[in-house]
């Protein structure tokens, strides 16, 4: 299923102008505090009423300002995942969850209590009330209660914005079986490089109020422009790879399409598809081919675009293999090695420069 949405609307001081095109997968809301994420996902929702535009799936027009269209929030079938759990504290995991189910149509299908308890992890939940859980728990009971309402699409606001770095591990595994099991489509708001590096599948960039940037991850995290959006220590490149070995001194080797990366050893299986992301202040660059340095990733490709900013620093981004990868260096730098648009080049990635919260399932 996909969503259509070309909606205006003002809220205070800010006109949220926006018109994108949600297919199936997660797609990222992503934008600083005040960018118009929550006011686009609440009109999807229902609980706001644009000013005018249209909201539309493939089967349904949701909303439709010419039309005099408005669907009531219950009648949209799409669940909602809110910053808070929002759990009924008097009923244990069990009751929360078939509360959920009380809203699934008589005539639809989709995965039952034991399959979403499975998949979600938190079968040996079931008989223990909301206020003994961790954070971690209580949104994934959220999750499991919005999908036993076997909704068209799962809507999600900051689901992980209330959770410290280690609840946040813990969920992410969960988000990234959803997205690849369930088939149902997930609109995600959030404002975290990483956790939209490794979770979306489609990104809309939204800035003041207005649609900047939209596209697949690989394609917009890898777009020199958004180094303005995300400043320079978070941009960087998303690679999507796959596990070929794991070695016996802690390194797991990936394919990448421009060659291979060296990792510290990462927990899936070989075969496994992954993503990696690279950021551009953690990429070297070498007219020539380097040899005797102890990093072991160098990916070979060509410039493809040069971008200065205000400062010292420029953005150098590559094709290597079907890849973008971008890279900042010195405007020094850039000039002693003569680089610009279709020249060869070369990239040296330290292994230990990427995170593991920068390694994902795909």
């Amino acid at each position: 299923m996909s969503l259509s949405v070309d909606i205006s609307h003002q809220i205070g001081d800010l006109t949220v102008d926006v018109a994108f095109q949600a297919p199936n997968g997660i797609t990222a809301l992503f934008g600083k505090s005040g960018s118009g994420k929550t006011t686009v996902i609440n009109a999807v929702a229902g609980l706001l009423t644009p000013n005018d535009g249209r909201i539309a799936t493939q089967s349904e027009v949701l909303f439709d300002s010419n039309a005099k269209i408005n669907v009531p929030v219950h009648r949209r079938r799409l669940g909602y995942v809110f910053q808070d759990s929002r759990l009924f504290p008097h009923l244990t995991v069990q009751g929360n969850l078939t509360y959920g189910m009380r809203f699934a149509p008589k005539q639809s299908t989709g995965p039952n209590l034991e399959d979403i308890t499975e998949l979600l992890g938190i079968t040996p939940l079931l008989h223990r009330r909301s206020g003994s859980l961790s954070g971690g728990e209580k949104q994934r009971v959220a999750i499991g209660r919005a999908l036993l309402s076997h909704p068209r699409m799962l809507l999600m606001d900051e689901p992980l914005a209330a959770l410290d770095s280690a609840r946040k591990d813990e969920i992410l595994p969960f988000l990234e079986q959803l997205r690849d099991t369930t088939g149902v489509p997930i609109l995600y708001v959030s404002h975290s490089v990483a956790e939209v590096a490794r979770l979306a599948t489609t990104v809309v960039v939204l800035e003041n109020g207005k649609m900047v940037q939209a596209g697949s991850t690989e394609q917009v995290f890898s777009d020199p422009a958004m180094v303005r959006q995300l400043g320079i220590r978070k941009a960087g490149s998303v690679l999507p790879a796959e596990v070929k070995e794991h070695h016996n001194d802690g390194l797991t080797e990936l394919s990448v399409s421009g060659g291979r990366l060296f990792l510290p050893q990462i927990n899936l299986p070989p075969t496994a598809s992954t993503r990696v992301r690279i950021l551009a202040q953690d990429v070297i660059l070498s007219r020539d081919l380097p040899a005797g340095l102890s990093a072991l990733n160098v990916l070979s490709g060509t410039i493809t675009d040069i971008r200065s900013g205000g400062g010292p620093g420029v953005v150098v981004q590559m094709r290597c293999g079907s890849d973008l990868l971008l890279a900042r260096i010195t405007q020094r730098s850039a000039n002693a090695l003569h680089l610009e648009p279709g020249l060869p080049c070369h990239a040296i990635v330290k292994s230990v420069s990427v995170a593991r919260h920068d390694v994902g399932n795909t």
